[in-house]
């Protein structure tokens, strides 16, 4: 039951990981502001914002403090959050 319990684990810390990039390519490109002409790389920018908008959205409607002066501050809420939780359950498990 163990090795179950920390595969388990294991792959929730994988998948916060990725998200945490995710989420970092994400606020960065909102600086950039790309224009891609290549459709394939356009495709990845929309899937990305696809899968990080969502909550940066939710955080914005929960906690409307995070725009400070045009400045969205949601993605820092976001790590912070996912970097707690993936540490919590890192100690919980491992010990």
């Amino acid at each position: 039951m163990s090795a179950l319990i920390y595969a388990l684990v294991s792959v929730i810390h994988t998948v916060i990981n990725l998200y945490i990039w995710m989420i970092i390519i994400a606020a960065l490109l909102s600086f950039v502001q790309p224009n891609p002409s290549n459709p394939t790389v356009r495709s990845i920018i929309r899937g990305l914002y696809q899968l990080t908008e969502p909550s940066f959205a939710w955080v914005r409607r929960k906690m409307p403090f995070v725009l400070v002066g045009g400045i969205d501050l949601s993605p820092i809420v976001i790590l912070l959050a996912l970097q707690f939780l993936d540490t919590f359950l890192l100690k919980l498990v491992y010990g």
